[in-house]
């Protein structure tokens, strides 16, 4: 595989005017969410789209031929947001700052996105080992890639050392000359197309509305909008460059967005082979910096992966990475948990210790609400657990999904008020739900290190 930039010899010069056909669905199909900035709610609108849509279209296509956004669309309503629910309400760099833009802005933005994409996948623009923001790709998807690099690995004799990167705000500090450096060179975004990006970025204003009321206007020189259409895409892009810095180093690695995770194998008695790791995350660093990124050390997490007398060798290895020198037992990787033994054990008691959690919850509930809103709150705040990347649990033994089987017993009782004795497949029947074993039960059980 090619470590050199290679520029695309295909260019998009111009984006194509839509019609009203394809107008109208871009419409219908969004959520009615309504902007603070929207003359009209977003409700309101859709109803009137048979008198609005010739002007509404006439707006879309003179932005596409002209390479200008409106004024207005680049004006947003920042919407402060708690990322953690336990964190102190009182600490700013608690708060995600979401960007709320008028519901016409997200159209323009969603026919940008559209064209780009196409043009992105037609030339195979994309970064091959980043899942974020592409279609048929997911944290599943990602987390599926790395655990069978590592598994198969492992089934050589080797151990692994598996590093999480953490940035900090991100999609805040990108800078707007880098980016469209960046799309006109990796992507091959000119003319007319490249015109209408340099619009989009430039000029734009946000204020924050919190609690009935408003600060004053604020410039954004940097960085892309949470909460838009185009800012994962535009990020997507702005980190390009990263791919081929690792690969220069022969470090195998996965994206989505911006959580990197570097990993490489070695054989128990050499260490040789964690010196170009080292130098890997050096030159990282170093990029990231040069692109106004701010790697956070602190936060950047290592696991070692392998039988416990393996890699007692590592142990007494100098594993500082250019100021990363967090060690653990387990890390959190796009939201499930692993272990150095891959067995997923530690991710399982997690999930059913928080589904127990939410089902007592409603439980409490349940005499109040009717069976369908329990069902909704159910598949909220349990099922969805149950069910993210389940993929991975493949190989684990029965007595493992065993554990998620009984939450999943024990809510189908609270919905139907069954007996704790009761048979409980007949209660699962008539909820339509399908064993937890079901997903897992074409793969049978796979030896863990």
């Amino acid at each position: 595989m090619s470590t050199s930039f290679v520029a695309p010899k295909e260019k998009l010069q111009y984006f194509t005017a839509i019609g009203q056909e394809e107008l109208n669905k871009l419409i219908t199909v969004s959520k009615p969410t309504t902007c603070l900035l929207d003359p009209v709610p977003t409700k309101l609108l859709k109803e009137l789209l048979p008198v609005a849509e010739e002007p509404l279209l006439n707006i879309i296509n003179s932005s596409l031929s002209l390479g200008h956004v409106p004024k207005p669309f680049k004006l947003a309503v920042i919407k402060p947001l708690i990322k953690k629910p336990q964190l102190d309400p009182s600490e700013l760099a608690n708060y995600r700052p979401i960007s709320n833009l008028p519901f016409m802005s997200k159209i323009l933005e969603k026919v940008i996105s559209a064209q780009l994409c196409s043009f992105l996948q037609k030339n195979d623009i994309y970064e091959e080992f980043q899942s974020g923001f592409r279609p048929n790709h997911s944290t599943e998807t990602a987390l599926v890639k790395i655990t069978n690099d590592l598994l198969l690995a492992s089934d050589q004799g080797c151990i692994l050392l598996l590093v999480l990167l953490d940035l900090s705000a991100a999609f805040d500090t990108i800078d707007h000359d880098i980016l469209i450096d960046q799309l006109q060179n990796y992507a091959g975004i000119q003319g007319q197309a490249l015109k209408w990006f340099r619009s989009y970025l430039s000029d734009r204003y946000h204020f924050v509305y919190l609690n009935g009321e408003s600060s004053q206007l604020s410039p954004v020189k940097y960085g892309v909008p949470q909460g838009s259409v185009l800012g994962p895409l535009l990020f997507s892009i702005y980190m390009l460059p990263l791919g081929n810095i690792i690969r220069k180093h022969g470090i195998s690695f996965h994206c989505y967005a911006d959580d990197t995770q570097l990993y490489i194998s070695t054989r128990p008695d050499e260490t040789s082979e964690l010196s170009k790791l080292t130098e890997c995350v050096k030159n990282v660093k170093d990029w990231m910096t040069n692109s106004f990124l701010l790697l956070n050390s602190d936060k950047t997490e290592i696991l070692l992966i392998g039988p416990k007398n393996n890699t007692q060798n590592l142990l007494t290895y100098n594993l500082q990475l250019d100021g990363c020198t967090v060690t653990s037992t387990t890390v959190k990787s796009l939201g499930v948990i692993l272990d150095s033994n891959l067995s997923f054990e530690n991710h399982i008691s997690h999930v059913t210790k928080t589904a127990f959690f939410h089902l007592r919850n409603i439980a409490k509930l349940q005499n109040m609400l009717p069976v369908s809103d329990a069902e909704k709150l159910v598949h909220a705040f349990m099922t969805s657990r149950l069910d993210y990347c389940n993929a991975l649990l493949g190989g684990c033994p029965a007595s493992s999904i065993n554990k998620l089987q009984i939450v999943q017993n024990a809510a189908a009782r609270v919905l139907t008020r069954s007996r704790k004795y009761d048979h409980i497949t007949p209660v699962l029947k008539s909820l339509h739900w399908l064993p937890i074993r079901f997903p897992h039960q074409l793969q049978n059980s796979t030896s863990y290190l």
